[in-house]
């Protein structure tokens, strides 16, 4: 029952923080204890496939395509590891970083579905139960980004809901036209039944729907107008847990099905999705390039970088696909910790705002270390995790023959650089403005405490030791793409020996 756990855990504790309702420092608890046995459940399962292959468990014993199936292979436990990383760094964070009333509302039950539902979408093997786990985090998340009932907040939920509904209506109907065309959703079957697929030009229709269902979730180009407001109005251990996690499931989804179901069938022109991921990473860096706020800086860097994982995946070379897994891992550190960092600077200064701030490195220098490490990472300064996942994604486009890819990604990197020097110049380095009649105070030294500043260092830590340690990193994550490239063992994995094409 391995690959169950990682949903189970945090489902269980979610309902043991409803019980604990009323009693903050329970629930606070619980939270932590939850997303630490995600991340526990998460290592065993990674050591486990790492050595033994694919682990599959049918509930009911049921056989496929019948039942419900839980498959794990290298990409899932690699992908749900990430999700214990960021969901136990997120409630570190929230101890001291979500106020009272948030806290006794809701915060930590919605937390632990949110956790329980990606780990649900990373795992399950059949394409409705994925519509299910999505939906199941998108509750999650609408409650944690509209807790506190802000002008913002709520301005930015609306707009998240309804986008995500969008998507979800039409996931929906992708998955009904793929049933009355297949029989099945599962997708180890789906994957050999539309092979010979009487109807080429249907599948690729149904491909269509998919990409524009999940390229909404994904905040691609040209449907990601939700994601900045919504990511800077929240709670910054909710932001970096969104930033971390949401958009890398719609990502996620597209990895699985595209390569796994939709590749054989020629479904999705790999041209349209290596378009999509310029425009992309242009229009997202050109956004975050204007914004004069930290949050919505990093919001809009989180677009410019989805375009990376497309270039990963429009490519399609198992060096590519190994570069975009390498990159979902980087980018999910180093995006949740740079939210992290923006909240540990609002809490100080009282804003966010970078003709405000000022001073912070005299005051902070701890603090602006941990920015630096994450943004020269986002940027791709070598050695950290950003650079090594950058080269491969690189080198993939130069063997490919796609030296206009590998050109707009350069650049996009050049001008992620620039705006990270630009909040280190405007927050850290420049002298603090004095503060005008009705404009706040800086915090008090300290006033940030351990809770969200070592979360933050953590992860950092973590973004220079898997930079110094790339050799093996990368390596998992060119076994991880190979069984992507490959999915023959996936299938066979499902529904036995027979079932390989």
């Amino acid at each position: 029952m391995l690959p169950v756990l990682p949903v189970l855990v945090p489902l269980a504790a979610a309902v043991l923080s409803l019980a604990a309702w009323g009693r903050p420092r329970a629930q606070r608890a619980i939270g932590v204890a939850g997303t630490a046995g995600l991340l526990a459940a998460g290592l065993a399962l990674l050591a486990r496939v790492s050595a033994g292959g694919i682990q599959v468990v049918r509930l009911g014993g049921w056989p496929s395509p019948f039942g419900i199936a839980f498959v794990a292979d290298l990409l899932s436990a690699i992908l749900v590891t990430l999700a214990g990383v960021m969901g136990l760094a997120g409630a570190w964070a929230s101890v001291a970083a979500v106020d009272g009333p948030r806290q006794a509302n809701g915060h930590w039950p919605a937390l632990l579905v949110l956790l329980a539902g990606v780990a649900g979408a990373f795992l399950t093997g059949d394409l409705f139960n994925l519509y299910v786990w999505f939906e199941v985090f998108l509750m999650a998340s609408f409650v944690l980004l509209a807790l506190g009932g802000t002008r913002p907040q709520l301005a930015g939920a609306i707009r998240y809901v309804v986008m995500n509904l969008l998507s979800s209506t039409l996931f929906l109907v992708a998955a009904g036209l793929l049933y009355g065309m297949a029989g099945t959703l599962d997708l180890a079957e789906l994957s050999l039944r539309l092979r010979a697929h009487p109807s080429p030009a249907l599948v690729s229709a149904v491909g269509m729907v998919l990409l524009a269902a999940w390229g909404i979730k994904a905040a691609i180009f040209p449907v990601f107008a939700w994601l900045p407001p919504s990511y800077a109005a929240p709670p910054a251990p909710v932001a970096a847990l969104f930033s971390g996690l949401l958009t890398k499931v719609g990502f996620y989804a597209m990895l699985r099905v595209f390569t796994l179901v939709l590749a054989p069938a020629g479904a999705v022109p790999r041209g349209l999705i290596l378009a999509l991921a310029a425009l992309t990473m242009v229009t997202g860096v050109l956004g975050a390039v204007a914004q004069g706020e930290i949050r919505r800086i990093l919001a809009f860097h989180s677009v410019s970088q989805m375009g990376y994982l497309l270039l990963g995946l429009g490519l399609g070379t198992p060096l590519a696909l190994a570069g975009a897994i390498a990159f979902l891992v980087h980018h999910s550190l180093v995006k949740s910790n740079l939210f992290l960092v923006s909240g540990a600077v609002e809490r100080i200064a009282g804003t966010d705002r970078l003709d405000r701030l000022g001073g912070l490195w005299a005051s902070r220098a701890g603090l602006g270390v941990v920015f630096l490490v994450t943004a020269f990472s986002l940027a791709g300064i070598p050695p950290l995790t950003g650079f090594w996942a950058k080269l491969a994604l690189l080198r993939a486009g130069v063997e490919a023959g796609a030296w206009g890819m590998v050109a707009v990604a350069a650049g996009v990197g050049v001008l992620t650089l620039f705006s990270m020097t630009k909040i280190w110049s405007e927050a850290f380095w420049k002298a603090a403005p004095a503060a005008g009649p009705g404009e706040a105070a800086a915090a008090a030294p300290g006033e940030t405490g351990p809770g969200l500043l070592l979360p933050a260092g953590a992860l950092a830590l973590l973004v220079v030791g898997l930079g110094l340690s790339a050799g093996p990193a990368l390596a998992l994550a060119e076994r991880a793409a190979a069984g992507l490239a490959d999915p023959s063992a996936y299938v066979r994995a499902v529904l036995g020996p027979g079932g390989a094409p």
